[in-house]
C-alpha cells in the first residue's frame, strides 16, 4: 500500500479526499466557530495555526499512509469537514504510540443530518482494511455527548479518564470490526 494523497472514498452523499489549497479558507472558519472548537482546543483558530492544520493532514498521507481526509458534500461541492486517522505524538498517560486516533470535525451548519456517521463508517471501515490490523483511539472532552454517541455507535469503548494538556478527556479504544 502506498499513499501519497488520501484515497478517495464516495458514500451516498459525501465525498472523502485528500485536502486542497482550497480547503484552506473554508477549513479557517470552521475552526474559528465556537461549536467547533469548544471541546477540541477551547478557542478559535488563528489562521496560522489553521495553516500548520492543512499541511499537517497532508503530511500525514505522505508519511504515514494514513490520515485526514476533506469532507465536501455531494450535492453542493462544498467543504463540509475533516476526519480521518492521524498520529500527532500527543504528550499523555497513556501513551498512543502506535495506535492510529480518529478524529472528526464538521461544520456546524451540516450537523444532525447524518454526516458524521456516513463519513465515519466508511473511514472505519477502510481503516479496517488498512491499517494492519491495529486498534485506533480517540480521545474526547468529557461534555461532549454528542461526539461520544457517534464513537460508541462506531464500536469505540471508554478505556479511561485522562487528561491532555491538563484538560480532563476519556480515551476510546476501537478494534477492528467493531461496530455499537
Amino acid at each position: 500500500m502506498s499513499f501519497s494523497t488520501a484515497p478517495v472514498i464516495t458514500t451516498s452523499r459525501l465525498i472523502l479526499r485528500s485536502h486542497r489549497l482550497d480547503d484552506f479558507e473554508p477549513l479557517h472558519a470552521m475552526w474559528t466557530d465556537p461549536v467547533v472548537y469548544e471541546f477540541i482546543i477551547g478557542r478559535p483558530s488563528t489562521r496560522e495555526e489553521s495553516w500548520a492544520r492543512l499541511l499537517r493532514y497532508l503530511g500525514h498521507w505522505q508519511v504515514l499512509r494514513f490520515g485526514y481526509w476533506a469532507v465536501e458534500e455531494r450535492a453542493t461541492g462544498h467543504f463540509i469537514g475533516e476526519m480521518g486517522f492521524a498520529d500527532y505524538h500527543r504528550d499523555m498517560k497513556p501513551s498512543l504510540k502506535d495506535t492510529p486516533e480518529q478524529g472528526w470535525i464538521l461544520s456546524p451548519h451540516v450537523h444532525r443530518r447524518g454526516y458524521a456517521m456516513e463519513a465515519l463508517s466508511a473511514i472505519c471501515d477502510w481503516g479496517d482494511r488498512n491499517l494492519n490490523g491495529k486498534k485506533t483511539a480517540c480521545i474526547i472532552a468529557p461534555d461532549n455527548l454528542p461526539s461520544m454517541r457517534v464513537a460508541e455507535k462506531l464500536g469505540f469503548r471508554e478505556y479511561r479518564r485522562t487528561s491532555y494538556q491538563e484538560v480532563e478527556t476519556i480515551l476510546f479504544y476501537r478494534k477492528p470490526g467493531a461496530r455499537g
